[in-house]
This record gives structure tokens, C-alpha cells and sequence, in this order.
């Protein structure tokens, strides 16, 4: 199929290292959409999407902001129906870049890597632009692909965490192959995904072999005792 290729992107690892290797692909991927939940949601990674902008620079692909002022989730009573609430900013945004790109838009990456909840809604909304899909975490080991994104040179930082076993010291950490073996631990003890597919924790992927120029962060620590975040006082290009 002839056509650009959009990369839904948050700017954490598994929507990096979709568009990572569709670009090793050479997959023409002409735009960069990322969705700025006003909100918690069920689809899409929350945090520091503002960040994703910055990225966006370094790899040099134009972004696309979606910012929805709601998704509606007062009358909707299950996942489901949030899910399927939720993709509808997203796909009106694509539909609008579908017909704004010269040669429409071909295909889709995504950074799914077991959310059938979400692999199967960005799917049938793909089927409805006419559009492929490009999902190379769909599946995968989850210990097998940490392992890869290290290999390429991604410098991931993790952002978010919400699990047990996680404490106030992993804000900050590099996820690298010694948090990789520590997470494999607390996946033994508690259940935690390796690649925090559950919303266990969330990541910023602040370089990689897809970025001229690295993301340099200053930041304070937030934690209730439970979980935290890391809240972003400044964000730049090394």
C-alpha cells in the first residue's frame, strides 16, 4: 500500500521502539500523533506527554498534538465502552491527517505489546482509515524485547510507578539490564510486568539510535506511599 505512515507515539519505549524499527524498516513514516489524556486513561499513556514534542525534534518527524478536553466518562459504564470512548479524538485526528497528506495515510505503528484492549481498538480503527497495521511488540517476550531496546542504544528512564514492589527509587531509574533482572524479581514476588505493560510503570525514552540529539531532564519526586510520578520542572535538548 502506497502512502505515508503515522506513528502513534507517546514518547515512552514501546511507542519509540515501534517507530524505531518501522524506521529500520523504512517505513515512510512522515508523522508522529500522540494523545494528551486530560485525564487517567484506559488507551493511552499518561504521563509527561508534553515531553513528546521534544522528542519529536531530536527524530525530526513532525508531531501531531490530540487534545481531548474530555473523554466522556461519566455516562459510560464499563472498560469497554471507555475504550471504545476514547479512540474517537485519535480517529477523528487521523481521519483529518488522512485527507490533509498528499498520499493519505498507508499504515499505523503501535507500541502494544500484550493489551489486546488496546492492539484490538487501534486495529479496527485502522480497518475504518483503510490503513495497515505495524505492531513489532505484539506478542513478543517482554524480557527478550527490554534486552533488545538496550542493545540499540534506547536510554530509557522510568517516569511513573503504580505496583507493588516499586518504591520511591525506582522514579528516575534507568531502566537498564540491572533494573531489568530486579523487575524480573518482582515479577516472581508480585506479578510486576517486565515491560510494565499492566501500568506497573511508565517510561520516557530520553535517547536512541532514532534521536540526533538527547532529552535532558530536571525534576522533583512525588510519592503518596503507595506510587508516584516524577514531575517535570524543566525539559531540553542536550
Amino acid at each position: 500500500m502506497t502512502g505515508a505512515w503515522v506513528s502513534l507515539f507517546s514518547g515512552g519505549k514501546d511507542s519509540s521502539w515501534a517507530l524505531y524499527q518501522a524506521l529500520e524498516q523504512d517505513l515512510p513514516v512522515e508523522r508522529l500523533v500522540t494523545v494528551h489524556p486530560p485525564d487517567d486513561s484506559y488507551m493511552y499513556h499518561v504521563p509527561a506527554t508534553e515531553l513528546a514534542s521534544l522528542a519529536a525534534e531530536s527524530i525530526g518527524i513532525p508531531l501531531v498534538d490530540v487534545h481531548p478536553s474530555s473523554f466522556g466518562a461519566d455516562d459510560v459504564t464499563d472498560a469497554g465502552a471507555q475504550g471504545d470512548r476514547e479512540i474517537e479524538p485519535l480517529e477523528t485526528a487521523l481521519t483529518e491527517l488522512d485527507e490533509s497528506l498528499e498520499s493519505g495515510i498507508a499504515g499505523l505503528t503501535v507500541g502494544a505489546v500484550e493489551s489486546d484492549f488496546q492492539n484490538s481498538r487501534v486495529g479496527a480503527m485502522a480497518d475504518r482509515l483503510g490503513a495497515d497495521v505495524f505492531a513489532p511488540l505484539w506478542q513478543r517476550d517482554p524480557c527478550e524485547l527490554g534486552e533488545a531496546m538496550l542493545d540499540a542504544g534506547f536510554e530509557i528512564t522510568i517516569i511513573r510507578v503504580a505496583a507493588g514492589g516499586l518504591d520511591e527509587s525506582w522514579l528516575g531509574r534507568s531502566l537498564d539490564v540491572e533494573a531489568l533482572n530486579a523487575l524480573a524479581d518482582l515479577n516472581e514476588r508480585y506479578g510486576v510486568h517486565l515491560l510494565g505493560e499492566g501500568g506497573e510503570f511508565e517510561t520516557l525514552v530520553t535517547d536512541g539510535p532514532h534521536m540526533e540529539r538527547p532529552l535532558r531532564l530536571e525534576y522533583e519526586s512525588e510519592w503518596d506511599g503507595t506510587r508516584g510520578k516524577l514531575r517535570i520542572e524543566d525539559a531540553w535538548l542536550g
